[in-house]
């Protein structure tokens, strides 16, 4: 038995005598336990009151109500750091995925308060944001959106990008979203600059890394190899998004780099969705001239979202003068699952917004996925494992940024009560390529905050529990 085993036990004799006596608001009567920090894995009733976890308890306990969820497994609440689709319709669906926090990290918003204003009071589900680069390039650079894309920047301009960025950061984003791709007028320096920023005010950087490609020198190495470089010379912390679909077949050697990095102190770390295709605007950079050689992919590998169709050379052209989403199958199966499995590999969708009930299936069903998929049917991993990828170390990346977060990812006691319950037997994504709204199964309770979202497989009518996500603002020095 471990120690940390053997920590856990002890904390449950020590507080089942006087837990019995109590009522709680809600009781999880007889789940199947686990906490991924402790390595607790038992059955036990779960007393909650007040939004939080009171108690744990081999001996039934008293509540105002009692939840029968024996056979079940009873997790912390699923941590989605990489979710764009920040609206009703997506929310909703990530709630019947497990999720109980979803983050705009990668993309970020602008202005933060206005987006943290606008969900106060009304979410189903806790929220948050980093602050975004994007906007900042195009609010200096004062042109068209091709110009915040690819024209360079003064010296002067990047300092007044610094501003605009530090503006969102004291209103508590949780870091700074760079999708560096899709701005490759952005010169390394300017990016430097930016992670000198990050540091000041103690917060990551969250990166779509520079290239998504095969082709040397402008490969993900040398891609990764930058964001190494940023962490280590800035003394900040960098996470790079999606490294299935940003490393192709490099991903073994990129995580190989990033697992190096980290043994050396470096902050660094990364995250993939459980697919083989990606999805982003057809008209977006990654899409300029010679995409076909950097992604090792043809016309027939991109399908457009709205339809569902397969695009040749006569197509995609016109729907990139259009605009508009497409998903790019081009992820090689045994890169995705190798990130899958490797430990030090969180797990987050990229869920992208559905339009009219159309998008990328991962926004619905990539945390059922990963137990239903990767666990049970190809015992890729350990059922703990998974939930260590999708509740604990993603509160971890972002724990000294939001202290609020030290309370989330864990089943313990004083920890908030956002809790997913789920069969471990029939948990699976049903969300496809050609449905892709459909909600996932065998996840019959999520609780946020101690209330149920979620209840007997359904939307809890009414129920916005969700809670702002925000970083401890602390002062940092105004000059560099």
């Amino acid at each position: 038995m471990t120690a940390a085993r053997i920590c856990a036990l002890a904390l449950l004799v020590g507080t089942a005598s006087h837990a019995h006596a109590q009522t709680y608001d809600v009781v999880l009567r007889g789940g199947r336990v686990m906490d991924p920090e402790s390595a607790l894995d038992a059955v036990l009733d779960v007393g909650i009151r007040a939004g939080r976890i009171e108690a744990l308890s081999g001996q039934p306990l008293d509540g105002a109500e009692v939840v029968d969820v024996s056979g079940l497994v009873v997790a912390p609440g699923f941590i989605d750091l990489h979710a764009h689709g920040q609206d009703p319709f997506s929310r909703d669906l990530q709630a019947r995925d497990g999720v109980t926090t979803a983050l705009e990290l990668e993309g970020g918003v602008w202005p933060v308060n206005a987006w943290y204003a606008e969900r106060a009071g009304n979410w189903r589900i806790n929220y948050g944001a980093a602050t975004s680069y994007g906007a900042a390039r195009r609010a200096v650079l004062e042109g068209t959106d091709r110009s915040a894309v690819y024209d360079p920047a003064t010296t002067q301009q990047v300092h007044r990008m610094q501003e605009v960025v530090r503006v969102g950061l004291e209103q508590g984003a949780l870091g700074v979203g760079l999708g560096l791709q899709y701005m490759p007028g952005a010169s390394r320096e300017e990016i430097f600059r930016l992670f000198q920023t990050a540091a000041a005010h103690y917060v990551p950087v969250f990166v779509h890394v520079r290239y998504a490609g095969l082709v040397e020198p402008e490969s993900a190495i040398s891609a990764v190899q930058e964001m190494i470089a940023d962490a280590a010379g800035s003394g900040g912390s960098v996470h790079i998004v999606h490294i299935g679909s940003s490393g192709l077949e490099q991903v073994p050697v990129l995580l190989q780099m990033i697992g190096t990095a980290r043994a050396r102190g470096i902050d660094v770390t990364t995250e993939v969705y459980p697919y083989t295709a990606a999805s982003t605007a057809i008209g977006a950079a990654i899409f300029d001239e010679g995409w076909q050689e950097r992604l090792g992919a043809d016309y027939s590998d991109i399908e457009w979202v709205a339809t569902g169709e397969r695009l040749d050379s006569a197509s995609f052209h016109a729907y990139r003068a259009q605009g508009g989403t497409i998903i790019a199958h081009v992820i090689p199966q045994d890169a995705m699952e190798h990130a899958v499995a490797h430990p030090g590999v969180m797990i987050a969708s990229d869920g992208v917004g559905f339009v009219n009930g159309r998008a990328h299936p991962r926004g619905a069903g990539t945390f059922a996925r990963v137990l239903g998929r990767y666990v049970r049917e190809q015992g890729t991993l350990s059922l703990m494992d998974a939930i260590e990828k999708m509740t604990l170390m993603p509160a971890r990346r972002l724990e000294r940024v939001a202290t609020e977060m030290r309370r989330k990812g864990r089943i313990q006691l004083g920890a908030d009560a956002d809790l997913t319950i789920f069969d471990p037997g029939t948990v699976m994504d049903r969300a496809t390529f050609a449905e892709p709204a459909q909600p996932s199964r065998g996840i019959p309770h999520v609780l946020v905050s101690g209330l149920f979202v979620v209840r007997d497989g359904e939307l809890v009518d009414g129920v916005m529990p969700g809670r702002p996500i925000r970083a401890a603002v602390r002062e940092a020095p105004r000059e560099q």
